[in-house]
């Protein structure tokens, strides 16, 4: 959702996707098809960078409008025709127009990404393509998108999709209604009803969509940025906008003047490129934000309706031949441009930066002008136009093309997926390499080796492991956990506090011991719940496990994911943590949380930097230390883990690759705040418990410890490799507090 890179970060793009191909039925106006080149070059040019455009993302926007206005026009006139919808006719249209295209895109992307992508990457894509297939992608990306531990990961090259299923959607339930408004009015009119369109009664269902789907769009907006920019729902009153444009716009047209036009086309268009400049990825969308572009669609389309006189200067300039030639090639534009920015970006594992992105919008041109010729044109016209000369008539199939292509390009995505996945499996299970040892301790002839402690013991198999990766040995063949289900590696919990409404208590650990345990802090938190939970078990624990993923242990003000705005929810858990505590006085809490994910607010203005987020944490936990501190027996500090330079699941599953490919280093700005909590918490005699030794020697930290992945992503341990420090951290903890 903003630029490609190969982590999602608040920048990643903005919804994406197009129009599908203009119907056909008249004449494709020259200033539409114009408009919709606008829309692809401002899409494109916000995600490749290039460009004042940082928020020509809402070029998407502009391609539902066109397409409800298309649409609808298309519906209304079959209706003011025949009095009724055909259905099979409709579809099969949408089924030439959409299908062949995107089907294509889909086993491309699929191809290209298992050629130079990791198998963790190509794992995802997989299942992408099915729902991309089927047309309802913005499901799932509303639900991964909203998912804080996918938060950071690379995005999906069929992520555009999502605005496809979108229109499929409403193209899918519009001709119903229309035809709902037909029966209902003639059901009222009785026999003598008019066999033509019933405008007002279409006008006041048209008005209600669309207000209905405002109100929900401005709403969620505001609550759930991430589900709100993929929902139909929070959509649909920018298309239904479109289908009013349609059917009130050439009423409007006929009485505006020239000059009217002009003006009405001159405010539109600004009204578009205004926020094109203006907005960037920080801005919340759809809602409020939605509507100048929205709006702005909308008079463009009436401007140029039933032109009597010179059309005005914004239609004109729309309607010059290059524009009119890239509206032609706007769907197989906005089909390529996204997975040829994304995929080489992710197989670099960096930016594409300018020239490489300029290299990718080249071959996306090249590759859409091939498409269009090759691809869309052959299966828009009819069957029966495309019979051979001089054939039989008898020839032409009775079956609609169209309706074949649905079944047959689920089929084919189907199978590409089937088949793929089937690849992946295979290369993930290749390779017969060991598990990586650590020397045995020696001793003197005669005398038993001397016995190691578990701490000692796990920071020697981490230093055989940072050896083997100088080393480049070979990753071992058989990994915990499996490679292919390393993003599912969560530690499981109870209570689940991402649900900002939830607010009880879960008794984990040994739910009969006479002792009581509290761990609160986020999701790096949460990531030590396998060993505190054997921990508990095993020394007589009731545990309460009050993490918040992305809710960090200082009292801080930090922000909504997905959004810049402050997130209080955060605050209020901390608040509910802390009064929970004082009740149930444990005899030991444990804080653990990382820096920040973005910015924090600090006396209500918005910091970012580095340091500046250091500072703010360094106040935060000091207070929230001294609120914690009298409301517990004992209170210890578990210091963050390094965060990587490295996803160490994506390097694994990259290719010819060796341990020495995937050896990470810490990021800075987690180093700095892990360093400043440290010194918070020595300044109140609070023990502070660092686990740096069982990840990393010298700023160097291997993705494998032995045959343990250490990492499910940059930031979060593994179950398997929490489980695995089980007895080091029981033997750390009775070191530094009275278990």
């Amino acid at each position: 959702m903003g630029a490609s890179t190969t982590q999602q970060d608040p920048s990643a793009p903005r919804g994406d996707g197009p129009a599908a191909p203009a119907p056909t039925g008249s004449a494709l106006r020259g200033d539409v098809q114009g408009l919709r080149a606008l829309a692809v070059l401002l899409v494109i040019s916000a995600h490749a960078g290039l460009g004042p455009f940082s928020g020509g993302y809402l070029g998407v926007d502009v391609f539902l409008v066109i397409s409800g206005f298309l649409i609808s026009r298309l519906l209304f006139r079959h209706v003011g025709r025949h009095g009724t919808i055909s259905l099979r006719t409709f579809y099969v249209r949408r089924a030439r127009r959409i299908l062949p295209a995107a089907t294509v895109v889909i086993v491309a992307t699929l191809l290209a990404s298992m050629t130079w992508l990791s198998l963790i990457e190509v794992e995802t894509i997989l299942v992408d393509a099915v729902w991309a297939g089927l047309f309802v992608a913005n499901l799932r990306f509303a639900e991964t998108g909203t998912d804080y531990f996918a938060d950071g990961l690379t995005p999906s090259p069929l992520q555009h999709y999502w605005s496809l299923g979108v229109e499929e959607q409403f193209y899918l339930v519009w001709p119903l209604l229309i035809l709902a408004a037909l029966i209902w009015h003639r059901h009222r009119q009785g026999p003598d009803a008019r066999r033509g369109l019933p405008r007002l009664t279409v006008f006041w269902l048209l008005v209600v969509v669309t207000a209905l789907s405002l109100v929900w769009s401005l709403v969620t907006t505001s609550v759930e940025p991430e589900a709100a920019y993929f929902s139909t729902t929070a959509r649909i009153w920018e298309l239904s906008l479109g289908a009013l444009a349609a059917l009130v716009g050439p009423a409007v047209a006929d009485r505006l003047s020239t000059r009217g036009r002009t003006a009405v086309g001159a405010v539109g268009l600004a009204a578009i490129l205004v926020p094109a400049v203006a907005y960037d990825s920080s801005t919340p969308f759809p809602g409020l934000a939605a509507m100048p572009p929205v709006v702005g669609t909308a008079m463009l389309l009436v401007a140029g309706l039933r032109l009597r006189e010179a059309p005005p200067w914004p239609t004109r300039v729309l309607a010059v031949s290059p524009m009119r030639v890239i509206g032609d090639w706007s769907y197989s534009l906005y089909l390529w441009h996204w997975p040829l920015l994304i995929i080489p970006a992710s197989a670099l594992g960096r930016p594409l930066g300018v020239f490489g992105s300029i290299v990718a919008v080249a071959a996306t041109f090249g590759l859409s002008a091939l498409t269009y010729r090759y691809v869309e044109q052959p299966f828009r016209a009819p069957l029966a136009e495309r019979r051979r000369p001089g054939a039989p008539l008898r020839l032409r199939a009775r079956l609609p093309r169209g309706l074949v292509l649905y079944p047959a390009s689920i089929v084919l995505v189907v199978a590409s997926s089937t088949v793929g996945w089937g690849y992946v499996n295979w290369a993930a299970e290749a390779g017969d390499a060991p598990a990586i040892t650590a020397p045995e301790p020696s001793a003197p002839p005669g005398e038993e080796p001397p016995e190691v402690s578990p701490d000692a013991e796990a920071r020697a198999l981490v230093r055989a492991s940072v050896a083997a990766a100088r080393d480049g040995d070979p990753v071992p063949s058989e990994l915990t956990p499996d490679l292919l289900d390393i993003r599912d590696a969560i530690a499981p919990v109870e209570c689940d506090y991402l649900d900002n409404d939830l607010r009880e208590l879960c008794p984990q650990g040994d739910t009969e011991g006479d002792r009581t345990l509290v761990l609160t802090g986020d999701s790096h938190a949460r990531a030590w719940i396998p060993a505190i939970q054997a921990i508990a078990e095993e020394r007589g624990y009731t545990a309460y496990y009050l993490v918040k993923p992305r809710c960090t242990a200082a009292r801080v003000v930090t922000t909504v994911q997905g959004s810049p705005d402050p997130w209080p929810e955060c605050n209020e858990f901390q608040d509910w943590v802390d009064s929970q505590v004082e009740e149930l006085a444990p005899d030991l809490t444990i804080v653990a949380s990382t820096a920040p994910p973005k910015g924090v607010y600090v006396d209500g203005e918005y910091v970012d930097d580095d340091e500046g987020v250091a500072e703010a944490v360094r106040v935060g936990i000091d207070e929230r230390l001294r609120t914690l501190e009298p409301l517990t027996s004992q209170l210890l500090v578990l210091g963050d883990v390094p965060q990587l330079d490295i996803d160490p699941a994506e390097c694994l599953t990259s290719g010819d690759v060796d341990l020495g490919s995937c050896l990470g280093t810490p990021y800075d700005r987690t180093t700095l705040v892990a360093d400043t909590t440290k010194r918070v918490a020595w300044s109140q005699r609070v023990p502070y418990l660092n686990p740096y030794a069982w990840l990393c020697v010298d700023d160097e930290c291997p993705a494998v410890v032995g045959s343990t992945v250490t990492y499910r992503d940059p930031g979060h341990l593994t179950t398997s490799y929490a489980e695995d420090l089980t007895a080091a951290l029981d033997q750390a903890l009775s070191d530094k507090v009275d278990l």
